[in-house]
């Protein structure tokens, strides 16, 4: 069995984005029935495109990142990512990883040290 995989905001512009760093989130983020997206990370990801690259680029982004499984920010997801000594979005983002039980893939070095985080230095 798979272990649920979440993929952070700048992973998933890299994967989007074809750029050569690209393939080095394709494993998480292909195996869309283990792949967990934080409804944050589909905000940060279609506001950077939108802005970027206008509504037709964000709009298809935001439909390759719904054929996992979006998971909304509720009550207690809010509670849990509190306790993270970490930015609003990287602690949501993070609060939903741990929730799904699943491993973070991420460049970001706020994660870095944590556990279940698949660290890839920029």
């Amino acid at each position: 069995m798979s272990k649920a995989n979440v993929v952070d905001s700048s992973a998933w512009l890299e994967y989007v984005g074809g750029t050569e760093r690209s393939s080095l989130f394709a494993e998480a983020i292909e195996d869309v029935d283990n792949l967990y997206v934080p409804v944050i990370c589909l905000y940060e990801v279609y506001k950077k495109m939108l802005r970027e690259r206008g509504d037709d680029a964000a709009f298809t982004v935001t439909t390759i990142m719904r054929n996992g499984h979006i998971v909304d920010i509720d009550s207690a997801l809010a509670v849990s990512a509190a306790r993270y000594a970490l930015p609003l979005a990287d602690s949501l983002i993070y609060a939903t990883a741990r929730k799904c039980n699943a491993i973070l893939w991420t460049q970001d070095g706020d994660f870095d040290g944590l556990s279940d985080i698949r660290y890839i230095p920029k």
